[in-house]
């Protein structure tokens, strides 16, 4: 199998981000949304940034965000990528001239099909769970059987995502990126080291085709 993506999202701490990117996550994930229990603001999230190495991408995650906020928050952190995980229309999501993932709250086969046209110029649609009224970070998944075979975009699976499905969840669906949260955490918002280093080890051994 081929190199399968990784991110973790919903730092909080140099140093869980430090460790991530030493036990060799693709991409860490910071999220800009005040109502989520791990929410950082503009200096948290540059003390998270200032500890990552080169090559290690920096994503942006917002909800339902004012376009203000959002260049705010662009002129004061080295973004990589924008993850938009709330209602965003696609009109949005490009005013920004950056890169962008459009994250997908799955009820349906449908909802990923539509995505994937609506969002095709999007770097990914991220599949993650439905909950009402919640916007990731939940700990549930979704019937990973409902992905099409069909689905002709770059995609990443996220939701409900732990050390001990990962690799067969990346089995069932054949996922080239996969994104976790709440499935590494002692609490939200502090990623175990444990936990992260079993993630990946569980990745790796799905791109060398154990079983």
């Amino acid at each position: 199998m081929s190199k399968i993506r990784t991110k973790i999202c919903g730092f909080t701490r140099a140093e869980d981000a430090a460790e991530a990117a030493r036990l060799g996550v693709d991409a860490v994930g910071l999220v800009f949304y005040e109502k989520s229990r791990r929410f950082v603001s503009a200096a948290q999230a540059q003390a998270v940034v200032r500890a990552l190495p080169p090559f290690v991408s920096v994503v942006a995650l917002f909800v339902n965000e004012t376009e203000a906020v959002i260049r705010q928050i662009l002129q004061q952190l080295p973004v990589d990528i924008i993850q938009f995980h709330g209602d965003e229309s696609p009109e949005f999501c490009r005013r920004f001239d950056r890169p962008y993932i459009k994250a997908v709250r799955v009820r349906h086969t449908q909802d990923m099909l539509d995505a994937a046209v609506l969002y095709a110029d999007a770097r990914a649609v991220l599949f993650d769970a439905h909950v009402a009224g919640e916007y990731g970070g939940t700990g549930h998944s979704f019937d990973w059987r409902m992905l099409p075979d069909d689905l002709n975009s770059h995609w990443i699976l996220s939701g409900g995502l732990t050390p001990d499905n990962t690799a067969e969840a990346v089995r069932t669906t054949g996922a080239k990126a996969v994104d976790i949260s709440s499935g590494v955490e002692s609490a939200p918002g502090v990623k175990c080291p444990q936990k992260m280093a079993a993630f990946l080890a569980a990745v790796r051994q799905m791109e060398k085709g154990a079983r």
